[in-house]
């Protein structure tokens, strides 16, 4: 059995049966309490509680409450914690083929990002993720990603030559790096506000309303509008325990994540629209990206994109290509 696909259906039929026994659903993530995927976790948490009749308990975890992405992804696999929002990429050493959704300047807009993931291309992921025992309840928005550092203003690509950038346990994006020059560094989230600080590191890169809320304008000095990836949340949950849900729990389960999805990526773009101008005020230097550098940097990146498909499932690559060619990509 799966949940339905986000977004995908107008409506769940409304229950009135009642949930066969109390459920108790603990919910980990690393992102902080105020950015939009805890706000819409906690939507979560009020929908499925008000669907039950009070009968389904949620808690929610934020803010590496249970320990970093990578922890809280190896807790949902075996089982230790129910549900967990995470950043797609810390599960791409798990399942290799969700590489195929974080290829460098994939994605023209927020829109086409999410008719890919849902669509087929987000269902045949889905029983990948089946495979290595999760089950995807839908994506939120990470949105895209850009470059800060505490070295110099990104004017051209030599600017970034050298820099040592901490970027997610992502095959793709530490290869995009190397092609750009810089030094890439994996590293799970928890360690990065002490790397940076320290000058362990030189920079990191992520969507403006994460670095706000992150604090990292506290320790970097110049930021750019790179736009380089856009990157998903995948809301995943441990297969045996989603399995084991009888039919009107799991379709509770589906509806009230939905409403929180919904509710997320609207929350994500305002948050994502306003966070540029909220860095600047707490001090960082902002150096756009002309149009000559974005057609540099998509260029020496486009081999990256090549190579990762050429490792991945072929169906999978030619699914891809034809959803893209549907959205006029």
């Amino acid at each position: 059995m799966s949940f339905a696909r986000p977004l995908l259906t107008a409506s769940v039929i409304a229950l009135t049966a009642s949930v066969a026994h109390a459920e108790k659903i603990r919910v980990a993530g690393n992102f902080a309490t105020e950015h939009s995927s805890s706000l819409a976790m906690v939507k979560f948490e009020e929908e499925l509680e008000r669907l039950s009749g009070g009968e389904i308990e949620v808690d929610i975890f934020p803010a590496q409450q249970l320990g970093g992405a990578a922890e809280n992804v190896q807790a949902v696999k075996v089982g230790a914690i129910e549900l967990m929002w995470v950043g797609t990429a810390y599960l791409t050493r798990t399942v290799p083929e969700l590489e195929i959704i974080g290829l460098p300047f994939q994605f023209p807009d927020r829109e086409t990002a999410f008719e890919i993931v849902d669509g087929p291309v987000g269902a045949a992921l889905d029983e990948k993720m089946a495979e290595a025992g999760m089950t995807s309840l839908g994506y939120m928005e990470l949105g895209f990603r850009q470059l800060t550092n505490n070295a110099r203003a990104i004017e051209t690509v030599g600017d970034i030559e050298g820099l040592k950038i901490r970027l997610q346990p992502n095959e793709t994006h530490l290869a995009t790096f190397r092609a750009l020059g810089a030094n890439p560094v994996a590293m799970d989230v928890k360690e990065l506000y002490s790397a940076l600080e320290q000058g362990v590191i030189d920079g990191q890169e992520n969507p403006f309303a994460i670095i706000n809320v992150a604090g990292y304008a506290e320790v970097q000095k110049y930021v750019s509008n790179t736009g380089h990836f856009f990157d998903f949340i995948s809301v995943v949950g441990n297969k045996k325990w989603a399995d084991g849900l009888d039919d009107d729990t799991r379709a509770m389960v589906s509806e009230a994540m939905n409403t929180a999805i919904a509710y997320q990526r609207e929350l994500a773009a305002e948050q994502d629209a306003a966070g540029l101008a909220i860095l600047e005020e707490k001090g960082m230097t902002y150096t756009p990206v002309s149009p000559a550098l974005a057609a540099e940097l998509r260029a020496k990146t486009a081999g990256v994109a090549a190579d990762t498909k050429a490792r991945l499932d072929p169906e999978l690559v030619q699914l891809l290509d034809t959803e893209t060619a549907k959205s006029g990509m």
